[in-house]
């Protein structure tokens, strides 16, 4: 739906500083009658970035830039409730740019709130998930706020196109025709999309398209080790050394990008319905990831490990498809948590050229056994207990065929 022109005074704009959002200013201030346009970057970590970001905003025809610093609320509110519930996306996708969405969304509600806009803009197209991420988490906030989504309803058919016209309005970008895959980053992840990419037969040009990390051809030829401690969940030092979460994540995305951990080709399919394929750079989020999974094998019961699971999948598709501000996902946060109260311990790593292997596990919450797992001779386990249990447990399956040999 366009929204009527002369409805709309001051526009508070969701601004990465990138090809859709650099036009985007002058876009609005040209199609809404000269608005008011209010630009907010939420910084998640995206470092360079930031640089020269305001001057930009502020020469296109913003008025005001806010830059907020949500890094230490987006590892604490967000990537870390998602790290205790295990959430990977089919599979693979470690939600780096899903959870950033609903944070920025929220930061951008508060400061059109605050300035008294009369609607909110974002960038993304009409055929990628962010729209309804960002939309889903305006809706929590401030569910009669007006949204402006050019992508839906401008001229411009293609990321050529947007070149062309900033060329035109001699609007400074950092991309050129030939690099302008469309990207996003932040402190968790850096992701790559268009261009060659675009045709999943082709392999993807690693020399150019890899920041965070090396190929793991060009990692070092000897492993590196590191040991990750825990608490509830929650990674709080590394090799002894106690790290607040933003540190952490920089210090192992360091490491592992070194060792070429964490690189990801994947085709996923899209909340919209169609398949999108990217490259992912997520060298700290990986190791994470597997430490804390190595950790609650050594803590979690049977039952609750298993059921886990299921939740760690609805988890990832809830954050996915931009419902953070759910009923569900809070329900299923609540239950992540109480299965999180015996995740302590220590997990010792070694990384070597992309790969990542066990060294150590070790907590005070063990629930491994060594008497009992013991091929030794033991006291504690009677392996003549184990035939009544088989025939217990196989009851069924004999019923089953005892009744197949009288039908016979």
């Amino acid at each position: 739906m366009v929204i009527g022109t002369n409805e709309i005074k001051k526009v508070v704009l969701a601004y990465s500083g990138g090809l859709d959002t650099s036009i985007m200013i002058t876009w609005l201030k040209e199609n809404y009658n000269n608005c008011e346009v209010i630009a907010v970057t939420g910084n998640v970590g995206q470092d360079a970035e930031l640089d020269g970001l305001e001057e930009k905003a502020l020469n296109t025809g913003a008025s005001k830039l806010y830059i907020e610093d949500l890094q230490k609320e987006f590892v604490e509110d967000y990537i870390f409730p998602s790290l205790k519930a295990g959430a990977v996306y089919e599979n693979s996708y470690l939600l780096g740019t899903s959870f950033a969405r609903p944070i920025i969304g929220k930061r951008l509600v508060e400061i059109a709130l605050a300035e008294g806009a009369d609607a909110i803009c974002h960038g993304c197209t009409g055929k990628g998930n962010d729209q309804v991420r960002f939309e889903l988490a305006v809706k929590a906030f401030a569910p009669t706020m007006k949204i402006i989504a050019p992508w839906r309803t401008w001229e411009l058919k293609s990321r050529e196109d947007e070149i062309e016209y900033a060329e035109k309005h001699q609007i400074p970008l950092k991309i050129t025709r030939e690099t302008n895959y469309s990207k996003d980053m932040n402190l968790w992840h850096l992701s790559h999309e268009g261009l060659d990419l675009e045709d999943p037969a082709n392999e993807p040009k690693y020399d150019q398209i890899l920041e965070l990390s090396v190929s793991p051809e060009k990692a070092p030829d000897r492993p590196t080790y590191l040991t990750l401690s825990f608490e509830k969940g929650l990674p709080v030092a590394l090799d002894g050394k106690k790290l607040d979460g933003v540190s952490l994540i920089k210090a192992l995305n360091k490491i592992g990008g070194a060792n070429g951990i964490g690189i990801i080709d994947i085709v996923e399919n899209r909340l919209v319905g169609m398949k999108s394929r990217g490259v992912y750079e997520t060298p700290g989020g990986t190791i994470l990831y597997h430490a804390h999974q190595a950790l609650e094998t050594l803590c979690l019961d049977k039952e609750t490990q298993h059921f886990k699971q299921g939740v760690s999948n609805k988890f990832a598709e809830l954050v996915y498809n931009g419902l953070w501000f759910t009923p569900l996902r809070e329900s299923l946060s609540a239950f992540v948590d109480q299965t999180q109260q015996t995740v302590t311990g220590e997990v010792k790593l070694k990384l070597y050229k992309g790969n990542i292997t066990n060294v150590s596990l070790t907590s005070p919450y063990s629930l491994y056994n060594e008497e009992f797992a013991s091929f030794g001779e033991d006291v504690v386990y009677n392996q003549q207990d184990a035939a009544g249990f088989i025939n217990l447990f196989g009851l069924p399956i004999t019923v089953q065929a005892l009744l197949n040999k009288v039908g016979e």
